[in-house]
């Protein structure tokens, strides 16, 4: 059986931003020694459904649907949750810049 390996928010973050910017998984995988294509792809899809606080959970660790993860302060809970309004602000521009490469 395959051990289970936890990467830090930090990572997820930037894996988002660097397949945002384009640059394939292969070289993003590299890059940050992950090592399944699958994870990029889970990261990608909770980043765009909004899903933020999943990227935070450890490993194997599934929340009941529609709750986050238990904070241990109130800062710690206004530290995310502006990380997700600023990420909820940047997510249109890069949709437009997507979508002009594309064309």
């Amino acid at each position: 059986m395959a051990t289970r390996v936890s990467y830090p928010v930090e990572v997820k973050m930037k894996v988002i931003k660097m397949r945002l910017a384009g640059i394939p998984n292969k070289e993003v995988m590299d890059r940050l020694g992950i090592r399944n294509v699958t994870q990029l792809k889970v990261w990608m899809s909770w980043y765009l459904n909004g899903e933020l606080h999943r990227l935070e959970q450890p490993v194997g660790k599934q929340y009941s649907f529609g709750k986050g993860p238990e904070y241990t302060s109130e800062l710690e809970q206004v530290k995310a949750e502006n990380r997700y309004l600023k990420q909820q602000l940047e997510l249109p521009k890069k949709y437009k810049e997507l979508e002009r490469r594309c064309r």
